[in-house]
């Protein structure tokens, strides 16, 4: 009877530790937060605009007095839809998810299901941000895959002085616009055997910005296809890069 009530203290005291160690990891910042939230927007006559997006707020938000950089992600068509579970597929969600702690703010919104990027409701969903939260407004920066690659060209050129930088992954552009970004830091990336996005879809920008005398960078990898992003984003460099940026 007596080794039993040892056992079971044993028990106990080896509960309580890993419930401290839960507790100091989740305080510390080893585990990283998202939140849902939800957006909607009267546009005009009566038509409304609306997405759910993730939040992620750097470590120091609330105790800081400071103004923060934002970074908008865009995802790709297969995490459209109302699972917003499915945003942390990939990228900047995704890197959260598993412990890795941006120095900015980081929004990601849901494109509902087969639609296509609202250029509208993310210029919308940007001004709200600005309004309740505290963004620094010289340091907004876009990055996208895929849809959301077209998607950041796209909102750039139509809202080209809002942003600090974009990072278009595996998207595309008309090169016809490239004079209303030849300003804007940008650095592209796209596999050269892309099957879904061809890799030209990209470069004509890329080679129309440079020829107006553009310091675009772009990364190409020889030997991936349509999944650039693993490694554009686990690129550290660019990281460094997009953080040094401002208005």
């Amino acid at each position: 009877m007596k080794k039993d009530l040892i056992t079971v203290y044993h028990y106990i005291l080896r509960f309580s530790f890993y419930v401290l160690l839960f507790t100091f990891i989740c305080n510390s910042g080893l585990f990283a937060q998202q939140t849902k939230k939800y957006f909607k927007v009267e546009k005009s006559n009566d038509v409304f605009l609306e997405s759910y997006f993730l939040l992620y707020l750097p470590e120091g938000y609330d105790s800081l007095d400071q103004q923060w950089p934002l970074l908008l992600f865009l995802h790709g068509s297969g995490e459209r839809g109302t699972m917003i579970e499915l945003v942390k597929k990939h990228g900047p969600p995704k890197m959260i998810e598993n412990g890795y702690q941006f120095p900015y703010i980081v929004v990601s919104p849901q494109c509902p299901e087969d639609q296509w990027w609202s250029l509208d409701m993310l210029d919308m969903l940007l001004t709200e941000m600005v309004q309740r939260y505290k963004v620094d407004t010289t340091r907004i920066y876009i990055t996208g895959l895929s849809m959301g690659g077209y998607a950041a060209w796209q909102l750039a050129i139509a809202y080209p002085d809002r942003f600090a930088a974009i990072v278009p992954v595996c998207g595309g552009a008309d090169a016809q616009f490239a004079p209303l970004i030849k300003d804007l830091p940008i650095w592209a990336f796209h596999g050269a055997k892309d099957d879904v996005v061809p890799l030209s879809e990209e470069e004509n920008m890329v080679n129309a910005l440079k020829g107006l005398g553009s310091a675009v960078k772009f990364t190409v990898y020889p030997e991936a296809g349509h999944d650039a992003w693993t490694a554009a984003y686990n690129d550290e460099e660019m990281w460094k890069w997009l953080e040094a940026q401002h208005k």
